[in-house]
């Protein structure tokens, strides 16, 4: 902010000289300048900060964002979310059973440091991604479809017997546990991009660290970038293989996470695309430059039952189910936050998938989930007082995001009017602090979004899957979910209807989780800026297809 506010300054004593010295061409000439300099960087913000440019490693937003501009991978999102082949050369070959892929890649790719990209990049990077002695989070996605990843990651099979390989240097061929309607998508996300060993092996543990120990083969290279900074620059790759379609040179990135603080720089033209919730969203609808896109982000609760080894309140089904009965999602979503974002009454948001026999809408299907019942609420929460005591405490974290903050604290008003005997606890935290302590369990309940991270109901209800981070267990959705990915791969109707049930018993017969909205992602855009691509799965943005309207 500092630089800002010194650069405003200087333009500000800059246009005082020209209106008392300069003539009206002088004038006309330094706008033209401006123009001209300001096309060239397209200036965007973060709610929250870059973690890591090793795309194993992947947290979070703004690591998928930077990733999927950074790095080309098989396959990538349209403006209408259907898949197109990327580093591919067209959509996989796929055997009659649905377990092998066969993909081509491109021939005429390289990375920055001169090397070509080969299929072996991406056996190599999934590889990197399941090895149990590097631990990333997100090793799931390719434990949980790719044959061996299981026993792999346990370290019960050596690394090199991951159903993943280079037939030659520009054939991938993929072999999964199961059939998976999904996959091509899941080869969209973060995951499943490809790393240059030689780079991997050079820069060891620095790797990923900084914008420098990191070599790329995307639309864009990062600058100016290490762990400790809260800013970075996308610079136009000129060795990228579809270089001629990326039509601008530089992308700014500042981590904002003030809601005001953006719309001071918008209107001050720092900024091209702000971000807005809450009231500002709601103050703004009018504005010239107001646009809401759709996504299949939603905001949640997770409950996580055991802490530190012992049981947190939440581990009682009766106080979870008072808790999500006794959330107004009406008044709080569409009065309190106030920013185009809609009550969500299910864990799949509307628009997001549709019944693959009927093409019927999964949310309309379902229908609406845990509404909200004030009177059945304190029914379960008598039950809960009886079974836990009178007074009961627990603790809301939340990121440290502005919206998010503001979320907490209104649902801790509501809850404690709402339920006598009941105290809640903000505790805000930086959302990779916040992630991290989500991930050891060292929490009671925890306000965070979610996007799928590709397009089937399955990326999302698996996260109540035995063996998850927040201690939910249940033999009866475990079964639901076996039968979608296992006995049902290549029956959509029963597979489908095995979906269905599992959200039901996950997120109203036992409370799994609290589903309290889907986001419109509000901004005010840059009329100039167009090809501002947002996801309802993956990535949430991606930035190849930005450009300045001429």
């Amino acid at each position: 902010m500092k630089k800002i506010i010194k650069k405003l300054a200087v333009a500000s004593i800059a246009l005082s000289c020209f209106a008392g010295c300069g003539s009206d061409q002088q004038a006309n000439e330094k706008t033209k300048d401006t123009t001209a300099e300001k096309s060239k960087t397209v200036q965007l913000m973060s709610l929250s900060e870059l973690t890591t440019l090793d795309t194993a490693g992947m947290l979070d937003f703004p690591d998928a964002i930077t990733h999927t501009a950074a790095f080309e991978g098989l396959y990538t999102l349209d403006e209408n979310d259907e898949l197109i082949p990327a580093a591919a050369k067209d959509l996989p070959e796929i055997s009659e059973d649905g377990l092998i892929y066969t993909i081509k890649l491109r021939e005429n790719m390289q990375w920055s440091n001169g090397d070509t990209v080969t299929a072996k990049d991406f056996e190599y990077a999934w590889k990197r991604v399941t090895d149990p002695e590097n631990a990333y989070v997100y090793s799931f996605l390719v434990q949980e479809n790719i044959k061996n990843g299981v026993e792999v990651a346990a370290g019960e099979k050596p690394v090199s017997e991951l159903g993943v390989k280079a037939l030659d240097d520009y054939t991938l061929e993929v072999e999964l546990t199961e059939a998976k309607p999904y996959f091509t998508s899941l080869m969209a996300f973060s995951t499943f991009l490809p790393q240059n060993e030689k780079a991997v092996e050079e820069f060891g543990e620095k790797y990923g660290t900084t914008s420098e120990t990191v070599v790329y083969n995307g639309p864009f290279i990062v600058e100016n970038w290490s762990q400790s900074e809260i800013t970075w620059d996308l610079k136009k790759n000129p060795d990228y293989w579809d270089a001629d379609n990326v039509k601008v040179d530089a992308v700014h990135y500042e981590t904002i996470k003030e809601g005001s603080t953006a719309l001071n720089l918008y209107e001050d033209d720092s900024l091209d695309l702000a971000y807005l919730s809450g009231t500002l969203a709601e103050m703004n609808m009018n504005h010239a430059d107001f646009k809401s896109y759709p996504t299949a982000t939603m905001n949640y609760i997770r409950f996580n039952q055991k802490r530190a080894g012992a049981d947190t309140p939440l581990a009682n089904e009766n106080l979870r189910k008072a808790l999500a009965l006794g959330i107004d999602k009406e008044t709080l979503i569409r009065n309190v936050v106030a920013d185009g974002s809609v009550p969500l009454y299910g864990a799949i948001t509307e628009g997001f998938v549709k019944n693959p026999v009927t093409e019927e809408d999964f949310r309309s299907e379902a229908g609406d989930l845990a509404v909200f019942n004030e009177t059945e609420a304190l029914k379960y929460w008598e039950a809960a007082k009886k079974e836990l005591g009178e007074k009961i405490e627990i603790e809301l974290m939340t990121t440290d995001a502005d919206q998010y903050k503001k979320l907490g604290e209104s649902i801790q008003g509501e809850w404690q009017n709402r339920f006598d005997g009941l105290t809640v606890t903000i505790r805000s935290l930086p959302t990779q602090t916040a992630l991290n302590i989500s991930a050891e369990s060292d929490y009671d309940a925890f306000l965070i979004y979610w996007t799928p991270d590709y397009q089937d109901p399955i990326s999302t209800l698996k996260m109540l899957y035995s063996g998850n981070n927040r201690n939910y267990n249940n033999p009866a959705y475990d079964a639901l979910l076996d039968q979608a990915a296992k006995d049902y791969a290549l029956e959509p109707e029963k597979r489908w209807q095995a979906l269905l049930d599992a959200e039901k018993v996950g997120i109203e017969d036992t409370a799994g989780m609290l589903i309290l909205s889907q986001n419109q992602q509000t901004v005010l855009q840059n009329p100039e800026l167009k090809g501002v691509n947002f996801h309802t799965f993956g990535a949430p943005l991606t930035l190849k297809n930005l450009e300045w309207q001429e």
